[in-house]
């Protein structure tokens, strides 16, 4: 429950406008005091009057309405807040927010408040992969702005894609995590791994795969906002990095093992979310490989050194090592035979031929499996999947550091 809690929602001028009345009606069920802050555009959408009655508080829409009283209300209410949460955000208010622009109740608002500030964008597919929108998003991600979607889907204008404004019910699961966090992670030092590895042919070519990053970032994120002092070894990726989390490039297999090894002996964790290449180029031509007269090019392609065998070997009592597998086929039986091989705790194995998982999605299917139990998770999100990990990890090192 929310009680004794504060929001301060704002809706802006998009067409998932209407939703927010259900967040709204949501969060006042969970206790949570709310005010509303409308833009103009967002009151030819809903009716002010249908927030006041659901907030039970009225509407701002204007700086300089006059109310009667002694109140500053861009102030009052920025101060007031425990949370600052808008929704639908268009692009038009991430630049604002982004840039320090200022120009009416709702980013006033923002850019005065303290309280931490969460944003679910909704827009055209278009607008929110557009450059502009995802340098701001960017910008709003280093800050510690919070992102509550967009999910993908079909949208108002006909179009199928991404940038579909999350549901009311994932906004405010959201909000409850910002307004009472878990720290029951606060003291650990954990180490993740995440992204792909690149083996280089020659000056411009390479080897890697279609890992995204997205599984990593989302363990390194988790286990900040649980407390924990993260440590993120990622490849090559588009992803911003979350904020608190230290984050250390490789590049390739070789950069990996020899970073993770050599971090390895201090951390209480270690999540290896990570797709390293099992194989490189024997050589690397120094120079651009030319066509031959229609020639087959032969590469000899020689074994990596396996990361997180080589954790494994060096695992200390009472670590706790989990890693992943990605399989096509035989899921169960080829995670568990990895599980052996390099001495893990915890394997999260996933089909990355099934719909909703594997690279690239905002979305996972994962069997989290030890030696002696499988648990399988529905489709959810690669945030709560990151959770459901983090939960079954913190189990199993619970369970190693009791007495004997």
């Amino acid at each position: 429950m929310l009680s004794g809690k504060h929001v301060v929602l704002g809706v802006t001028g998009g067409i998932a406008a209407y939703k927010a009345c259900e967040v709204v009606s949501r969060l006042r069920k969970l206790g949570a005091g709310v005010d509303v802050i409308m833009t103009a555009n967002a009151t030819r959408l809903v009716a002010p009057l249908t927030f006041e009655t659901l907030s039970g508080a009225p509407v701002c829409v204007d700086t300089f309405e006059r109310t009667g009283a002694w109140d500053v209300r861009h102030i009052s209410l920025a101060q007031k807040a425990d949370l600052m949460l808008v929704a639908p955000a268009t692009a038009n208010l991430m630049a604002k927010l982004a840039h320090g622009i200022a120009d009416d109740m709702l980013t006033t608002t923002l850019l005065a408040t303290r309280a931490p500030i969460a944003l679910a964008p909704a827009m055209n597919t278009g607008m929110w992969t557009a450059a502009v929108t995802q340098e701001n998003l960017r910008i709003l991600l280093e800050r510690g702005v919070q992102m509550i979607g967009p999910g993908s889907g079909r949208l108002a204008c006909g179009d199928t894609g991404e940038g579909r404004m999350s549901e009311p019910a994932d906004i405010v699961a959201a909000a409850q995590k910002l307004l009472l966090p878990v720290r029951d992670m606060e003291g650990l030092r954990v180490l993740v791994t995440a992204g792909p590895t690149v083996e280089r042919i020659d000056p411009v070519r390479y080897l890697t795969n279609d890992s995204s990053g997205k599984m990593g970032y989302a363990l390194a994120r988790a286990a900040r906002e649980r407390g924990a002092e993260v440590t993120l070894l990622t490849g090559p990726t588009r992803l911003a990095t979350p904020q608190g989390v230290c984050a250390v490039p490789i590049v390739s297999t070789q950069d990996l093992y020899d970073e993770a090894l050599r971090r390895a002996p201090g951390q209480d964790i270690i999540v290896q979310a990570a797709a390293p290449a099992d194989y490189r180029p024997e050589t690397v031509s120094p120079q651009k490989l030319k066509k031959h007269g229609g020639e087959a090019l032969v590469l000899r392609l020689v074994e990596n050194p396996d990361v997180a065998q080589a954790i494994g070997r060096q695992k200390r009592e009472g670590q706790v090592l989990v890693g992943f597998a990605a399989e096509t086929q035989n899921l169960t039986d080829n995670a568990l035979r990895k599980l052996e091989a390099k001495n893990l705790d915890l394997i999260v194995a996933n089909d990355v031929t099934a719909e909703g998982a594997g690279f690239g999605t905002d979305t996972n299917i994962v069997t989290l499996l030890t030696r002696t139990q499988a648990q399988s998770l529905p489709r959810m999100s690669k945030d709560d999947v990151a959770n459901r990990i983090w939960d079954r990890a913190l189990e199993i090192r619970r369970e190693a550091l009791q007495p004997a």
